[in-house]
């Protein structure tokens, strides 16, 4: 029995979760799971094949890197056993994401339901303790949430939160407070003397050398599945903290009143109502009737497979030649089929998938600048139709210039992969004399400039003031605006498409752009 909390990982981030999910279902899905050694072993295949799972020889050829994976997808409640036939089924929340909608949406339904006990969290290998009845990952965000505590630390959740952390009562809460304020002034002195013992591994006896290493490793995928819902994120000094325009979004989240799920024991019905996504209140779908499998299905699966896979790469807004071919050269599966298909299940492409990549983008420093260059053109040409040049490897320019024929100008935008960016003199004076007055040496366009707007992870608490100081220099518009709201444009987009005047006006306010004006 775990005396933890716990959270399955072959892989510590979620962002794979999308193609592991459509790769299982493309090998057994509508298919018996237990006992079916030679349908493991397949989808082991696939992941390796995939780039999913590291390839190398299998210490035994039981399938057992494969069970891992599906009790991941398992355990976010996206597949279950249907009671009456022992096939594998998806969710409603893994049907979502089959279809093209956003996974950052769907799993972070998914992360916030996440509960002790659980289907997975009963089930056989492992067993966490009955003591346990708690939504962790709506608890972590409540102390996030509170002025008392305000970021969390690996140390903390590891020794602190994990194992003393029960229930979701304002009782158990308070202890929490204390005893991380506790373990603030002093450290591991204030555990309890029989810790390394009370809350060992489930591997074996205590590792003498490193106690707390299992327990971290714990904390670590917690924290990165934290990171995942685009909510909260690691600061430069590796501490959890909600990302400051989402702070009204957290506390709205946590306003919200969410029962527990009943009746975990049963795999079917937990799953089913676990699993509910975002467009739905209940799961009415009737499954019970059997399943033909034709080549047709089969194909569809493929290209299903391949296009996800495809969409978590690059922003799709549509299905274009280019994808059409892409999928074809994939599969080898006849075009006529192909378009077919895609045009049925995915008519208005998959954007969000690729959101999640986007997001991180914008937290890794000078490491994937260009990466994060290059998407943002992408971004700015295929989901708002502007003429985009990606001029940053030109030298003493921005990263992107957009051009409009529609609205009559131009812009200048610059991504900076910082979780608190602010401008430097240096940059400063970069925008300035380099990228607004010498306009001319980098954009063969003559229509007007108007606006230079700054991308990134977050920023400084001076950036407007320093926004305006260039505003004021120059007399051209300007604004900063983090990548939670671009991402937020994007999606608005797909709704109402914003005219290439309302962009703007959104990104010329002299200021940081908050949700409201987008």
């Amino acid at each position: 029995m775990l005396n933890y909390w716990w959270v399955t990982r072959p892989k510590r981030k979620l962002n794979s979760i999308p193609e592991v999910l459509s790769t299982f279902a493309e090998i057994s899905l509508d298919q018996e799971w237990s006992g079916q050694r030679d349908s493991h072993l397949s989808f082991e295949e696939a992941l390796e094949k995939a780039g999913l799972k590291k390839a190398g020889e299998r210490r035994d050829q039981t399938g057992g890197g494969a069970r891992t994976y599906r009790a991941w997808v398992a355990s976010l409640g996206l597949i279950f056993t249907q009671e009456s036939t022992g096939k594998t089924k998806l969710t409603l929340a893994g049907e979502a994401i089959m279809n093209g909608d956003s996974p950052v949406a769907v799993l972070t339904r998914q992360i916030l339901k996440y509960q002790f006990p659980s289907s997975f969290s009963l089930s056989r290998g492992v067993d966490v303790s009955s003591r346990f009845k708690i939504r962790p990952f709506l608890f972590l965000f409540r102390l996030l949430a509170d002025r008392r505590i305000k970021y969390l630390t690996k140390d903390e959740i590891a020794k602190i939160i994990v194992v003393e952390a029960e229930k979701e009562t304002d009782a158990c809460f308070e202890y929490i407070v204390k005893r991380i304020i506790d373990f603030r002034s002093a450290g591991d002195a204030c555990l309890e003397k029989d810790f390394a013992t009370k809350y060992a591994s489930s591997k074996g006896g205590v590792n003498l050398a490193n106690p707390f290493a299992h327990l971290l490793d714990v904390a670590n995928t917690i924290m990165n599945w934290m990171e995942y819902t685009q909510l909260a994120r690691r600061d430069d000094d590796g501490n959890l903290t909600i990302l400051e325009d989402k702070q009204d979004e957290v506390k709205q989240i946590l306003a919200q009143k969410l029962p527990f799920i009943d009746r975990p024991e049963e795999e079917e019905y937990f799953q089913r109502k676990y699993g509910i996504d975002p467009k739905h209140r209940k799961d009415t779908r009737d499954l019970t009737g059997a399943v033909n499998v034709t080549a047709r299905i089969i194909a569809e699966q493929k290209i299903k497979n391949a296009f996800i896979a495809e969409s978590l790469k690059t922003p799709i807004t549509k299905i274009s030649a280019s994808i059409i071919d892409r999928i074809i050269e994939t599969t080898g599966i006849s075009s006529k089929v192909v378009e077919e298909t895609l045009l049925k299940l995915y008519p208005h492409g998959a954007i969000g998938s690729f959101m999640t990549e986007y997001f991180d983008m914008a937290f890794k420093g000078r490491e994937d600048a260009t990466d994060f260059e290059k998407a943002t053109a992408t971004l700015f040409h295929d989901a708002f139709g502007f003429e985009t040049h990606h001029v940053g490897p030109i030298g003493l320019t921005p990263d992107v210039l957009l051009i409009s024929d529609s609205a009559g100008y131009q812009a200048i935008i610059d991504n900076k992969a910082y979780s608190r960016y602010s401008i430097s003199n240096d940059h400063r004076n970069r925008m300035v004399h380099n990228y607004i007055e010498n306009l001319n040496s980098y954009s063969k366009s003559g229509k007007p400039l108007a606006f230079f707007s700054y991308i990134a992870g977050g920023f400084g608490k001076n950036i407007t003031p320093q926004i305006q100081s260039i505003v004021e220099e120059t007399g051209i518009q300007g604004s900063a605006i983090s990548v939670n709201n671009v991402i937020s444009m994007v999606e608005k987009n797909l709704i109402t498409p914003y005219p290439h005047t309302a962009i703007r006006t959104i990104l010329s306010q002299n200021r940081l752009i908050e949700i409201k004006d987008i």
